[in-house]
């Protein structure tokens, strides 16, 4: 009798985590684009990418997934003078490739929150990246076929490259 009523219980539950299981498994990409801030936002002030995401729905509330794509923030040109001396510098651009994992909590319908977390590979020569973390807060567009998203994105090593961002996400 003990084991039956185990059994059933199993059982049970299966059918209750089925019930709960919604299936919004996609692959999603798109621009994002926003302005420097914090400890570089003086050399560099607009940077631009491409989001790719691949989540999963785990329930009807979370999804869990991956997350890559590429940012670049745009060098600026300054002036610094001392006196009578002018110096005139230009920055390169600083590029990235975040690489991490992604959760998505969908508290109504069409509206969610979450974060993503992982490691920012430096391109470009003397970057040598750094942890990468970004809360995000969405909507989604035209029947949940698109997606607007706010974000703020930071790579960290000793000093922290910050940028708040604005992204268009095309669901596929």
């Amino acid at each position: 009798m003990k084991s039956l009523v185990t059994f059933l219980f199993i059982v049970g539950i299966g059918f209750y985590g089925t019930s709960q299981y919604v299936d919004r498994t996609n692959f999603r990409a798109g621009l994002v684009g926003g302005i420097v801030v914090g400890d570089y936002s003086e050399a560099y002030s607009l940077n631009l990418g491409l989001d790719i995401y691949h989540h999963w729905g785990i329930s009807k509330e979370i999804d869990l997934g991956l997350t890559t794509g590429f940012m670049n923030a745009f060098g600026e040109k300054q002036t610094i003078s001392s006196g009578s001396v002018s110096v005139e510098t230009e920055f390169d651009n600083i590029q990235f490739i975040p690489v991490g994992a992604s959760v998505r909590i969908y508290p109504t319908s069409g509206f969610k929150f979450g974060g993503d977390v992982g490691y920012a590979i430096g391109i470009n020569e003397g970057n040598k990246g750094g942890l990468y973390y970004r809360p995000s807060i969405g909507i989604d567009l035209s029947g949940g076929s698109s997606e607007l998203n706010i974000s703020y994105m930071a790579v960290n090593d000793d000093i922290t490259f910050g940028s708040v961002l604005l992204g268009y996400l095309f669901l596929f």
